[in-house]
């Protein structure tokens, strides 16, 4: 017997170890990968000028593409345990909500995944938020096509927002103003609200996740880790995806605030504003520092920032100080909480997809000429059959 014991036993020893010595390429390889797709503090792969100039020729918007994801909270504070509403996530390439009000009182946010939402700012030719316009004062363009406004509000609805700061080395002294001015902004908005904060310098970090806690937010503004170079445009990939998969409202806004040049993304200005667009949203505000640029790579960073945001319904700004932020971020608060909701149903079928142009006027005489910020355009993702809108009571803050 005890020579029978250790020759039964040692096969499975010999197999034991044939297994072990199996298994440890693949858990080298694993390892490796891990290695590579792991937070570094090295620069992403620049472009080369031609991919820089221009979109890569496979590009195609309407289909989802490999795009820069937000790292995860850096933040060394724990937060706070925050009971919050589950996140949901919208598609909304075309479909949105519009305001009813119903018995009682009450508005309602009707769902509708058909209907195309545009938002929409109206201010006269100075410069100044227009109120007291009525459906019948807008019209509205698909393609060069009329449409029929079917669904109309004008009041302060909650909104999804993601704030985007430039953390490069030459922000560092322009922090400090910087938050404060995106702190008022979140004072100012709506209650309801909820944001996140991404901080980028060589690549996008999500420093505070979707929140209405003021104070995860603030800790996520705090965190500067300053590097020399700037991938704006990965930033705002990666923040609509963030937005598209974890908004708690419809509507959704991005808020930039840089001051300087993009010198770092893998996807070029084209890529990033399409990638916005087919995502149905959200309009883009920017804040460009460029006051102590040099005035060939203001020029640039002007021209990017002024695309980013003109083409999502947005307006950027661009203050002659770091004294005037802080206006300019409540003024943008203003903006969000005070537009006017048009919600139409394309007269193209809902089997073509494709981009789809969008034009917005607004008309009354006695205002004078309006001016109309809304986005020009979205992606039509191909449908098979209608969907039956759905309701739900929500509370909604109506102008006084």
């Amino acid at each position: 017997m005890p020579l029978i014991v250790p020759f039964r036993l040692q096969p499975f020893r010999f197999l034991w170890i044939l297994t072990l010595a199996a298994a440890v390429p693949s858990i080298a390889r694993a390892q490796t990968g891990a290695t590579q797709t792991a937070p570094t503090k090295v620069a992403a792969p620049q472009a080369s000028p031609s991919q820089a100039a221009s979109p890569a020729s496979s590009f195609d918007p309407t289909r989802p593409e490999p795009q820069p994801s937000l790292m995860v909270d850096r933040d060394p504070v724990p937060s706070p345990d925050v009971v919050a509403p589950a996140p949901t996530a919208t598609t909304a390439t075309t479909g949105g909500t519009a305001v009813e009000k119903g018995k009682n009182g009450i508005y309602r946010l009707r769902e509708d995944v058909n209907e195309v939402v545009q938002y929409c700012t109206v201010v006269n030719q100075k410069g100044k938020l227009v109120n007291g316009l009525t459906q019948k004062d807008f019209h509205i363009w698909e393609d060069g096509v009329p449409q029929t406004i079917e669904s109309f509000q004008h009041g302060d609805v909650p909104v999804s927002m993601g704030i985007l700061i430039d953390n490069s080395g030459s922000m560092r002294g322009k922090r400090a103003a910087v938050n404060q001015a995106a702190l008022d902004l979140i004072r100012a908005s709506n209650p309801q609200d909820a944001a996140f904060i991404v901080n980028f310098s060589d690549r996008p970090y999500l420093d505070a996740s979707l929140t209405s806690n003021r104070a995860d937010l603030e800790r996520g503004l705090s965190h500067i880790d300053s590097k020399s170079v700037t991938a704006l445009y990965d930033a705002v990939v990666a923040s609509a995806d963030e937005l598209s998969a974890h908004a708690t409202h419809p509507k959704q806004v991005l808020l930039i605030i840089t001051d300087g040049a993009d010198d770092a993304s893998r996807y070029s200005l084209q890529q990033a504003v399409a990638r916005v667009q087919r995502l149905g949203g959200p309009v883009v505000y920017s804040i460009g520092l460029l006051y102590d640029e040099d005035r060939k790579d203001a020029a640039v960073a002007k021209d990017a920032l002024e695309e980013l945001s003109n083409d999502t319904g947005g307006l950027a700004y661009f203050p002659a100080s770091l004294d005037d932020v802080d206006a300019i971020a409540q003024q943008v608060a203003r903006d969000i909480r005070d537009q006017y909701t048009l919600g139409y149903h394309s007269t193209k079928p809902a089997s073509e997809g494709g981009y789809r142009t969008v034009r917005v006027e607004a008309e009354a005489p006695k205002l004078g000429r309006l001016i109309v910020r809304t986005r020009k355009g979205y992606y039509r993702s191909p449908t098979a059959a209608p969907k039956q809108p759905q309701i739900r009571s929500v509370a909604v803050s109506q102008p006084k």
